[in-house]
């Protein structure tokens, strides 16, 4: 919801406050300081701890009889309890070459590349929006959008138990967000669940074929409950693009034709993530379509 110019600046404020040597004039390279800001380190590495967390959900949510809290991280081969030196986000997979401590088993890359996604998405929201709003609500659905993506690819399905409760919470968080109206997220909920209901049934209608499920559908509610019913245009048009895509290189690659199957649900979701961080852009794109025709 800021400028996208702002985002090419994005990496010289993060890892770099360029400072001369106190009581000089910096005329020589050497003569310069880089540090980390602060902020930025803390908000990724909160991100990346928070992402060791969703690896859990994620594995453990689609399981009917899981809990995500009960019992201690574990090898999923051998079942030994993890140490905590062996669980930490990012640096526990370098150390260990990828592969169990106890068993050799190797380690899925999804542990690393899911740490580090939430770490970035938490850099990038420290950046973009303030602390403690909007900042805490958009925090926790990229964290569920993230879950999705990864469930909803591995099972094809989205579990209620995310979706749900974070339409609740997107709609609670329109009040603390100075950006989005509580009317604004109650008619994102209700369009949005709305538009895919009537997509899913007119496909099913003319084809007899279940084309989306109740999941994509209580997405979308979750996407504009956060992000305003403004979002949706851009969330369904962009999914359907990003989608059509993926699923013509499904069609070539499984050589099933019209009867190839890919979640939904990822490119939804990725949609949603693109309209998060640039809104004010794709606004002004999309309005200048409009005024050009």
């Amino acid at each position: 919801m800021y400028d996208l110019n702002e985002f090419y600046g994005i990496l010289n404020n993060i890892f770099y406050h360029v400072q001369a040597q106190p009581g000089k004039t910096a005329t020589k390279p050497n003569q310069y300081t880089m540090t980390i800001h602060p902020g930025y380190l803390i908000s990724f590495l909160f991100g990346a701890i928070i992402g060791s967390f969703l690896n859990v959900a994620i594995l453990r949510i689609p399981e009917p009889d899981q809990s995500v809290v009960y019992p201690a991280s574990h090898c999923p081969e051998c079942k030994t309890p993890l140490k905590w030196y062996d669980n930490i986000p990012l640096f526990s997979f370098i150390f260990l070459r990828r592969k169990c401590r106890y068993c050799k088993c190797p380690i899925s890359w999804q542990y690393p590349l899911v740490e580090l996604s939430m770490g970035l998405f938490s850099l990038a929201l420290f950046h973009f929006f303030p602390f403690p709003w909007p900042f805490v609500g958009f925090f926790l659905f990229t964290a569920a959008l993230l879950v999705i993506i990864v469930i909803d690819f591995r099972h094809q399905i989205i579990p209620d138990i995310i979706s749900l409760p974070g339409i609740l919470a997107g709609f609670a968080c329109s009040f603390l967000n100075p950006a989005i109206s509580w009317t604004d997220s109650g008619l994102g909920i209700f369009l949005g669940g709305g538009i895919l209901f009537i997509i899913s049934y007119g496909y099913y209608f003319f084809t007899k074929r279940v084309g989306m499920g109740g999941g994509d559908i209580k997405l979308l509610a979750m996407i504009g409950a956060f992000l305003g019913y403004q979002s949706l245009p851009f969330v369904i048009f962009s999914s359907a693009f990003l989608g059509s895509l993926a699923g013509l290189a499904a069609m070539i690659k499984q050589k099933k034709g019209g009867q190839t199957v890919i979640p939904y649900g990822p490119f939804l979701a990725a949609g949603a993530l693109l309209y998060l961080f640039f809104e004010t852009y794709i606004q002004f794109f999309m309005r200048s379509l409009l005024l050009t025709g």
